[in-house]
Protein backbone atom coordinates (compact mmCIF):
# COMPACT_ATOMS: atom_id res chain seq x y z
CA UNK A 1 0.00 0.00 0.00
CA UNK A 2 1.13 3.51 -0.83
CA UNK A 3 0.83 6.54 1.45
CA UNK A 4 -2.32 7.66 -0.38
CA UNK A 5 -3.94 4.30 0.39
CA UNK A 6 -3.18 4.66 4.09
CA UNK A 7 -4.77 8.12 4.00
CA UNK A 8 -7.90 6.61 2.45
CA UNK A 9 -8.34 4.11 5.28
CA UNK A 10 -7.62 6.72 7.98
CA UNK A 11 -11.31 7.66 8.16
CA UNK A 12 -12.73 4.13 8.68
CA UNK A 13 -9.86 3.23 11.02
CA UNK A 14 -10.62 6.19 13.30
CA UNK A 15 -14.31 5.27 13.22
CA UNK A 16 -13.63 1.69 14.33
CA UNK A 17 -11.03 2.57 16.97
CA UNK A 18 -12.62 5.66 18.54
CA UNK A 19 -16.12 6.63 17.40
CA UNK A 20 -18.08 3.37 17.57
CA UNK A 21 -16.68 2.35 20.99
CA UNK A 22 -17.55 5.84 22.26
CA UNK A 23 -21.04 5.41 20.78
CA UNK A 24 -21.52 2.31 22.93
CA UNK A 25 -20.45 4.17 26.07
CA UNK A 26 -22.79 7.09 25.28
CA UNK A 27 -25.71 4.72 24.67
CA UNK A 28 -25.06 2.92 27.97
CA UNK A 29 -24.79 6.16 29.97
CA UNK A 30 -27.97 7.44 28.29
CA UNK A 31 -29.82 4.29 29.32
CA UNK A 32 -28.56 4.67 32.89
CA UNK A 33 -29.64 8.31 32.97
CA UNK A 34 -33.16 7.45 31.87
CA UNK A 35 -33.29 4.46 34.21
CA UNK A 36 -32.33 6.65 37.17
CA UNK A 37 -34.83 9.39 36.32
CA UNK A 38 -37.83 7.25 35.32
CA UNK A 39 -37.38 4.09 37.39
CA UNK A 40 -35.67 5.79 40.36
CA UNK A 41 -32.77 3.38 40.10
CA UNK A 42 -29.98 3.71 42.63
CA UNK A 43 -27.32 5.06 40.31
CA UNK A 44 -24.78 7.84 40.91
CA UNK A 45 -26.24 11.33 40.34
CA UNK A 46 -23.32 12.05 37.99
CA UNK A 47 -24.56 9.70 35.25
CA UNK A 48 -26.58 12.51 33.64
CA UNK A 49 -23.64 14.87 33.45
CA UNK A 50 -21.37 12.07 32.25
CA UNK A 51 -23.85 11.29 29.48
CA UNK A 52 -23.92 14.94 28.39
CA UNK A 53 -20.13 15.22 28.36
CA UNK A 54 -19.67 11.96 26.47
CA UNK A 55 -22.33 13.05 23.99
CA UNK A 56 -20.39 16.23 23.29
CA UNK A 57 -17.25 14.20 22.68
CA UNK A 58 -19.15 11.86 20.37
CA UNK A 59 -20.47 14.80 18.34
CA UNK A 60 -16.99 16.30 18.13
CA UNK A 61 -15.53 12.95 17.09
CA UNK A 62 -18.10 12.40 14.32
CA UNK A 63 -17.70 15.93 12.93
CA UNK A 64 -13.91 15.55 13.01
CA UNK A 65 -14.18 12.17 11.30
CA UNK A 66 -16.30 13.60 8.48
CA UNK A 67 -13.89 16.50 8.04
CA UNK A 68 -10.96 14.07 7.82
CA UNK A 69 -12.76 12.00 5.17
CA UNK A 70 -13.68 15.05 3.07
CA UNK A 71 -10.21 16.58 3.38
CA UNK A 72 -8.51 13.36 2.32
CA UNK A 73 -10.86 13.05 -0.68
CA UNK A 74 -10.12 16.59 -1.86
CA UNK A 75 -6.37 16.49 -1.25
CA UNK A 76 -5.70 13.10 -2.81
CA UNK A 77 -7.81 13.75 -5.90
CA UNK A 78 -6.94 17.37 -6.74
CA UNK A 79 -3.78 18.48 -4.99
CA UNK A 80 -1.76 15.28 -4.62
CA UNK A 81 -0.17 15.12 -8.08
CA UNK A 82 0.30 18.88 -8.54
CA UNK A 83 0.45 20.77 -5.21
CA UNK A 84 0.88 24.13 -6.99
CA UNK A 85 -2.42 24.08 -8.87
CA UNK A 86 -5.49 26.10 -7.93
CA UNK A 87 -3.88 27.86 -4.99
CA UNK A 88 -6.76 30.32 -4.60
CA UNK A 89 -9.24 27.45 -4.31
CA UNK A 90 -6.92 25.57 -1.96
CA UNK A 91 -6.66 28.48 0.46
CA UNK A 92 -10.41 29.05 0.27
CA UNK A 93 -11.03 25.45 1.28
CA UNK A 94 -8.49 25.75 4.10
CA UNK A 95 -10.32 28.82 5.41
CA UNK A 96 -13.66 26.97 5.29
CA UNK A 97 -12.12 24.02 7.12
CA UNK A 98 -10.61 26.29 9.77
CA UNK A 99 -13.92 28.14 10.18
CA UNK A 100 -15.79 24.85 10.61
CA UNK A 101 -13.38 23.66 13.28
CA UNK A 102 -13.54 27.05 15.02
CA UNK A 103 -17.37 26.97 15.02
CA UNK A 104 -17.33 23.51 16.57
CA UNK A 105 -14.95 24.66 19.31
CA UNK A 106 -17.04 27.75 20.03
CA UNK A 107 -20.13 25.53 20.28
CA UNK A 108 -18.47 23.90 23.29
CA UNK A 109 -18.28 27.23 25.10
CA UNK A 110 -21.37 29.31 24.30
CA UNK A 111 -24.28 29.32 26.73
CA UNK A 112 -27.23 31.14 25.21
CA UNK A 113 -29.63 29.17 23.04
CA UNK A 114 -29.34 31.35 19.93
CA UNK A 115 -25.55 31.14 20.12
CA UNK A 116 -25.62 27.35 20.35
CA UNK A 117 -28.01 27.09 17.41
CA UNK A 118 -25.98 29.58 15.37
CA UNK A 119 -22.65 27.82 15.78
CA UNK A 120 -24.22 24.40 15.27
CA UNK A 121 -25.60 25.67 11.95
CA UNK A 122 -22.25 27.23 11.02
CA UNK A 123 -20.48 23.94 11.72
CA UNK A 124 -22.98 22.00 9.62
CA UNK A 125 -22.78 24.60 6.82
CA UNK A 126 -19.00 24.18 6.76
CA UNK A 127 -19.36 20.41 6.45
CA UNK A 128 -21.87 20.84 3.62
CA UNK A 129 -19.67 23.37 1.84
CA UNK A 130 -16.62 21.13 1.91
CA UNK A 131 -18.69 18.07 1.01
CA UNK A 132 -20.14 19.84 -2.04
CA UNK A 133 -16.72 19.83 -3.75
CA UNK A 134 -16.52 17.69 -6.92
CA UNK A 135 -13.85 15.42 -5.44
CA UNK A 136 -16.26 14.09 -2.79
CA UNK A 137 -18.17 11.01 -3.98
CA UNK A 138 -21.85 11.38 -3.07
CA UNK A 139 -23.40 8.56 -5.18
CA UNK A 140 -26.55 10.62 -5.85
CA UNK A 141 -27.70 14.17 -5.14
CA UNK A 142 -31.34 13.41 -5.97
CA UNK A 143 -33.50 12.90 -2.83
CA UNK A 144 -36.05 11.03 -4.97
CA UNK A 145 -33.69 8.08 -5.37
CA UNK A 146 -32.91 5.27 -2.94
CA UNK A 147 -29.19 5.80 -3.58
CA UNK A 148 -29.44 9.24 -1.97
CA UNK A 149 -30.95 7.90 1.26
CA UNK A 150 -28.41 5.06 1.53
CA UNK A 151 -25.32 6.99 0.40
CA UNK A 152 -22.48 6.99 2.90
CA UNK A 153 -21.92 10.72 2.41
CA UNK A 154 -25.52 11.87 2.81
CA UNK A 155 -26.29 9.66 5.78
CA UNK A 156 -23.07 10.92 7.36
CA UNK A 157 -24.09 14.55 6.80
CA UNK A 158 -27.51 13.78 8.26
CA UNK A 159 -25.88 12.15 11.27
CA UNK A 160 -23.74 15.24 11.82
CA UNK A 161 -26.87 17.43 11.73
CA UNK A 162 -28.66 15.30 14.33
CA UNK A 163 -25.68 15.21 16.70
CA UNK A 164 -25.06 18.95 16.40
CA UNK A 165 -28.74 19.57 17.09
CA UNK A 166 -28.60 17.34 20.18
CA UNK A 167 -25.53 19.20 21.38
CA UNK A 168 -27.16 22.60 20.76
CA UNK A 169 -30.29 21.78 22.81
CA UNK A 170 -28.37 20.09 25.64
CA UNK A 171 -29.33 22.56 28.45
CA UNK A 172 -33.01 22.49 27.43
CA UNK A 173 -33.12 18.69 27.74
CA UNK A 174 -32.67 18.84 31.51
CA UNK A 175 -35.36 21.52 31.97
CA UNK A 176 -38.42 20.35 30.05
CA UNK A 177 -40.01 16.99 29.30
CA UNK A 178 -40.86 18.02 25.73
CA UNK A 179 -37.20 18.62 24.94
CA UNK A 180 -36.28 15.26 26.44
CA UNK A 181 -38.73 13.61 24.06
CA UNK A 182 -37.23 15.53 21.14
CA UNK A 183 -33.79 14.41 22.27
CA UNK A 184 -34.94 10.79 22.46
CA UNK A 185 -36.36 10.92 18.93
CA UNK A 186 -33.13 12.55 17.71
CA UNK A 187 -30.85 9.90 19.19
CA UNK A 188 -33.04 7.08 17.87
CA UNK A 189 -32.77 8.51 14.35
CA UNK A 190 -29.02 8.95 14.87
CA UNK A 191 -28.73 5.30 15.93
CA UNK A 192 -30.34 4.22 12.66
CA UNK A 193 -27.94 6.42 10.69
CA UNK A 194 -24.98 5.00 12.62
CA UNK A 195 -26.08 1.53 11.50
CA UNK A 196 -26.46 2.68 7.89
CA UNK A 197 -23.02 4.28 8.09
CA UNK A 198 -21.46 1.02 9.21
CA UNK A 199 -23.06 -0.90 6.35
CA UNK A 200 -22.46 1.66 3.60
CA UNK A 201 -18.91 2.32 4.79
CA UNK A 202 -18.05 -1.37 4.63
CA UNK A 203 -19.52 -1.51 1.12
CA UNK A 204 -17.45 1.49 0.01
CA UNK A 205 -14.25 -0.14 1.27
CA UNK A 206 -14.92 -3.04 -1.12
CA UNK A 207 -15.49 -0.67 -4.03
CA UNK A 208 -12.45 1.59 -3.62
CA UNK A 209 -9.36 0.05 -5.30
CA UNK A 210 -5.77 0.60 -4.21
CA UNK A 211 -3.97 3.41 -6.01
CA UNK A 212 -1.87 1.09 -8.20
CA UNK A 213 -5.01 -0.85 -9.21
CA UNK A 214 -7.05 2.18 -10.29
CA UNK A 215 -5.77 2.48 -13.92
CA UNK A 216 -6.94 -1.07 -14.63
CA UNK A 217 -10.10 -1.02 -12.51
CA UNK A 218 -11.42 2.23 -14.00
CA UNK A 219 -11.27 0.76 -17.51
CA UNK A 220 -14.05 -1.62 -16.52
CA UNK A 221 -17.68 -1.14 -17.53
CA UNK A 222 -19.38 -0.95 -14.13
CA UNK A 223 -22.89 -1.16 -15.60
CA UNK A 224 -22.15 -4.31 -17.59
CA UNK A 225 -19.78 -5.60 -14.89
CA UNK A 226 -17.06 -6.37 -17.42
CA UNK A 227 -13.38 -5.49 -17.59
CA UNK A 228 -11.12 -5.39 -20.69
CA UNK A 229 -9.37 -8.71 -21.22
CA UNK A 230 -11.50 -10.54 -18.68
CA UNK A 231 -12.83 -13.00 -21.25
CA UNK A 232 -9.36 -13.78 -22.60
CA UNK A 233 -8.05 -14.25 -19.07
CA UNK A 234 -10.91 -16.59 -18.31
CA UNK A 235 -10.21 -18.65 -21.42
CA UNK A 236 -6.51 -18.71 -20.67
CA UNK A 237 -7.04 -20.20 -17.23
CA UNK A 238 -9.49 -22.88 -18.41
CA UNK A 239 -8.17 -26.37 -17.85
CA UNK A 240 -9.22 -28.95 -20.47
CA UNK A 241 -9.13 -32.50 -19.21
CA UNK A 242 -8.27 -35.16 -21.82
CA UNK A 243 -10.91 -37.74 -22.62
CA UNK A 244 -10.13 -41.41 -22.02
Amino acid sequence: MELVDWLWILHPALAVVFVYPLLGVVARSGGQTRHRRVDRAKLPPTVGRDHQDLGKWLTTGVVSLVLVAITVSIVTKSFWADPGQQMLRAWSLVLVLAGTVASLLVLWCVQQRWQRILFALLTWAGVLGLGAQPEVWRVSDDPRTLAFWTAHYWTGVGLVALLLFAMAIRPEITRRLAWRRVHLATVMAAAILFMVQGISGSKDLLEIPLSWQQPAIYQCDFNARRCPGAEQASLGTTVIHPVG
